[in-house]
């Protein structure tokens, strides 16, 4: 089942929820970003419980997981349970937990998003600044591949070449 669950995840501000937005409206399975989502419905919020939030991630993403089992054909994750392991691993100072991540394992072409800093905007989920992006963005390109999954990056293109690239690496 998990060789179809595809996750998108790189760089803050890399274009990854656009690109997951299209495949969506392109009629492709999707779950969005679980930082996204927790924010808009009220918290635990990153900026004021670093943990808190990165333990909410981790309960969401395993509930999306464990639901998209139920979901025919390819399912596109923006971010997800690696990420937010690697969220609370970064708040609490601890080694990730790898044997959570291992219990729901994911296709091993990982879609990473390169930074990319003309599309790098702050808004009211995301107040982080570049640096702090480059620095998830350096974190999760060590621990993807020590995961034993490849990092394919996304090219720089416009959204629809973006959406091509990963539906032709996906099928």
């Amino acid at each position: 089942m998990s060789d179809r669950f595809y996750v998108i995840t790189g760089c803050s501000g890399g274009g990854k929820s656009t690109l997951i937005e299209a495949l969506a409206k392109a009629g492709h399975n999707v779950v969005r970003e679980p930082g996204r989502r927790i924010i808009a419905r009220g918290g635990p919020l990153p900026w004021d419980d670093p943990r808190g939030f990165a333990q909410a991630a981790i309960a969401m993403a395993e509930a999306d997981y464990d639901a998209a089992l139920a979901v025919n054909g390819p399912v596109f994750f923006d971010r997800g349970l690696i990420d937010a392991v690697v969220a609370l691993a970064d708040a609490t100072g601890q080694d990730p937990d790898l044997d959570r991540i291992a219990r729901r394992p994911h296709a091993k072409p990982v879609f990473f998003a390169p930074p990319w800093p003309e599309l790098f905007a702050n808004d009211e989920n995301r107040r982080h600044g570049f640096p702090e992006a480059l620095a998830e963005h350096d974190r999760l390109a060590d621990v993807y591949p020590s995961l034993g999954h490849t990092l394919t990056s996304l090219p720089k293109t416009s959204v629809a070449g973006r959406v091509a690239h990963v539906l032709a690496l996906s099928q």
